[in-house]
């Protein structure tokens, strides 16, 4: 059988694959799981539950939290937050377990389930499959005064917004900045805690109606918060996608700072101030070869993982590092949250324009993108990617004409048969060449009979 669990939580169609009757079930399975499990015996577990604004995330908020008080659970209802949010108030609360409902950066049919752990943490694998294991067992079912309980919490997004602004190297005084909210779950509180900082805010994609979340906007349509940027004469602007766990920004004149620049920037801000644990970033396999020559010459390194924030995460929490993140924007401070949060990396970033007196421009000019080609290869048998001879070949020449100019990534898809085939090199002509001839190579020695 396929696995419900995907590389963050349970996501699909709302009332499609991802229906009430499945997200009861779900929560009812966690309450075993993640609750009476953890908790000493005739202790009533606790869990926070917050959703972004999709219209499905209210009935399936509903089904959730009906049965986590179904199987003795207490439910704070945290409403509608970012999925870093969650995630914090979990520990801040000292809960014992937390449910985000969001799709992220999918557009409005679509939503998720997403659990943390104690402590605000992603869960392994191992516990994803022993929360679908208890899919079709007989639910917990206490009566009387062992129910769980489901009340408002009502301080959730004031207790977010005030320990965002305990993480500030420098107040955003004399700043101006451009916000797009994704018309998702960061549209109240993010523009709140830039105007706390001292910023001047301008808002763009803060008008969630249930359905336009991540429509035109945000961090996957960039367009919009560039051109705002460049008419109002803005410092930067900040780019949030549905549940705000990643960032995205535009330079003053409306050029895209993507999540590898932005790691660059942090990174070495984080090393001057002697912050940076072990002089170490985690980045996946994705991230630009840029990111790597402009650490290097600073006298950081970079610990590689599979693509995945989820990865970065485990690399991070097993070794203690600092900061790691993904080129699409999830940055993670582990002195400050247990997953990507882009509200906290779009005020880190902003802080350090007001430190430094710089524009955005000129601190990512620290890192230079090496052209990045990507081709998906489809129709191929993507298990013999790495044993077959005739490919190795290929890379290794154009590794060897590439030299330390570039370099090549051949990737398996994880839901398709198709192999990515990256390449990087000094200019865009040599770069989509490789890239071309490779693809070619792929079709030829692994085409599906």
């Amino acid at each position: 059988m396929t696995r419900l669990f995907g590389t963050d939580g349970v996501r699909g169609l709302a009332n499609g694959l991802l229906d009430a009757q499945l997200a009861l079930k779900l929560s009812q399975a966690a309450a075993v799981v993640l609750g009476h499990r953890q908790v000493t015996a005739g202790s009533r577990p606790r869990a926070v539950v917050a959703r972004d604004p999709r219209a499905s995330g209210e009935f399936l908020s509903a089904a959730v939290e009906a049965g986590l008080a179904s199987a003795g659970v207490d439910v704070f209802d945290a409403g509608v937050l970012p999925t870093p949010a969650a995630a914090y108030l979990v520990a801040d609360l000292g809960a014992d377990f937390g449910v985000m409902i969001s799709a992220s950066h999918n557009p409005a049919p679509d939503n998720g389930i997403k659990f943390f752990a104690r402590g605000g943490h992603k869960l392994p694998d191992e516990t994803e499959d022993e929360i679908e294991a208890l899919l079709t067992a007989e639910p917990l079912r206490p009566t009387g005064g062992a129910v769980g309980r489901i009340q408002r919490f009502s301080d959730a997004e004031d207790r977010y917004v005030v320990h965002l602004l305990t993480t500030l190297p420098h107040r955003l005084d004399g700043l101006t900045v451009v916000l797009d909210c994704a018309h998702g779950a960061a549209a109240g509180c993010s523009p709140q805690v830039f105007k706390d900082a001292g910023a001047k805010v301008i808002v763009i994609g803060a008008e969630p109606d249930g359905l336009n979340i991540n429509d035109g906007v945000g961090s996957t349509h960039l367009e919009q918060l560039q051109a705002a940027v460049v008419s109002h004469g803005a410092d930067l602007g900040i780019a949030h996608d549905g549940d705000a766990d990643r960032c995205l920004a535009v330079d003053h004149e409306g050029a895209v700072v993507d999540g590898d620049q932005i790691m660059a920037i942090l990174g070495l801000a984080l090393k001057q101030a002697g912050k940076l644990k072990d002089d170490v970033l985690v980045a996946t396999v994705m991230s630009n070869l840029g990111l790597k020559i402009a650490l290097r010459e600073a006298g950081v390194s970079i610990r590689e993982t599979a693509v995945g924030d989820r990865y970065v995460l485990e690399e991070m929490r097993a070794r203690g590092y600092s900061l790691g993140g993904e080129q699409s924007g999830h940055v993670i401070f582990s002195d400050y949250a247990t997953t990507g949060d882009g509200v906290l990396t779009g005020l880190q970033l902003a802080a350090q324009v007001a430190r430094t007196g710089s524009t955005l421009k000129e601190l990512a000019a620290v890192m230079t993108r090496l052209p990045q080609v990507l081709i998906n290869v489809k129709g191929v048998d993507k298990a013999r990617v790495a044993a077959d001879d005739g490919v190795a070949a290929a890379v290794a020449a154009a590794e060897a004409e590439l030299g330390e100019t570039g370099r090549v990534l051949l990737r398996p898809s994880g839901t398709e048969p198709v192999v990515r085939v990256m390449v990087e090199a000094a200019d865009e002509e040599t770069a989509q060449a490789i890239a071309q001839r490779l693809a070619g190579v792929v079709q030829s020695q692994l085409a599906l009979a």
